[in-house]
């Protein structure tokens, strides 16, 4: 009986270790249920009903939310594994791949007015579907390239010991459709021009995925140790406004995201070259 007993114990690390690997799943399932709510809402959404348009972007917003979990509960509890990699990028495509895309086309092409010149009309609806594809395949793209890559390397270095993305992440390009689809409550554009440029905005964000510039990356903060605390102050005051007014602090978030992004590139591309290293000794005495 008491060796019955012992068995029984050493097998319950064993047995709650197997069911800590369902937890991240959930969150990832999840994830996959919250992108397929936004393309649904996407799909519902028209001029007259564009809160539809806003709860997709929620929707997205909430699986960016959901994503981030997943990951940080695989790792705080050792739970990583090869199905649930495979999961989660398969959620990634779903989340912030086809649903973005999806709400990106409907509310900045599809939504044109009938009136004037059908003619234009039709071609920015044909070239919103060719931009708002080439952000999901440069997305697809994104994460293909970083499941095969063992310690990729940015095009412009950053601080040494500190991790970056490569190339922006997709969660941040599906963030910027969203906060920019929220910022206006759904109301999907209606002039020409407009969606035109809402088109080159989609253009640069699939550029932007595909590209080797470096993004700062939150993996690089480990909650498992001991953190100052202000960052509790500056994640409840982020909370604190976004609970507030959500539309203007998320497109704000996101556009300082981009724009962090981009300008680390551009300093590195335009910082003056390093002085060359002073002459031997010898050198030095023969000039003289």
């Amino acid at each position: 009986m008491n060796e019955d007993r012992r068995h029984a114990e050493l097998d319950k690390p064993r047995r709650a270790r197997k069911g800590l690997y369902v937890l991240p799943s959930i969150f990832t399932a999840s994830s996959i249920a919250a992108g397929y709510y936004a393309i649904s809402q996407a799909i519902l959404g028209t001029a007259s009903a564009p809160w539809h348009f806003d709860l997709a972007a929620k929707a997205i917003g909430i699986a960016i939310v959901l994503d981030s979990f997943d990951g940080g509960i695989a790792r705080l509890t050792n739970t990583a594994s090869a199905f649930g990699r495979e999961l989660d990028s398969l959620a990634d495509v779903i989340a912030f791949g086809i649903a973005p895309a999806v709400l990106a086309w409907t509310w900045g092409f599809r939504m044109l007015p009938h009136a004037g010149d059908l003619d234009i009309r039709a071609r920015v609806i044909d070239l919103g579907a060719v931009a708002t594809f080439v952000f999901l395949l440069a997305g697809a793209c994104r994460l293909a390239r970083f499941n095969i890559q063992v310690n990729p390397q940015p095009s412009n270095p950053g601080r040494p010991g500190r991790k970056y993305f490569v190339g922006m992440p997709i969660p941040a390009g599906a963030g910027a459709v969203a906060a920019v689809v929220h910022l206006v409550k759904g109301n999907p554009l209606q002039v020409w021009w407009v969606s035109l440029a809402w088109g080159a905005c989609m253009f640069v964000l699939a550029f932007l995925m595909v590209s080797t510039w470096r993004f700062f990356s939150f993996k690089g903060i480990n909650f498992r140790q001991p953190q100052n605390f202000r960052w509790l102050i500056v994640i409840g005051a982020v909370i604190a406004l976004i609970w507030a007014s959500s539309q203007y602090v998320l497109f704000a978030l996101a556009l300082v995201y981009i724009l962090s992004g981009v300008l680390a590139r551009l300093s590195f591309v335009f910082r003056p070259p390093p002085a060359p290293p002073p002459p031997p000794r010898d050198e030095v005495w023969h000039t003289r």
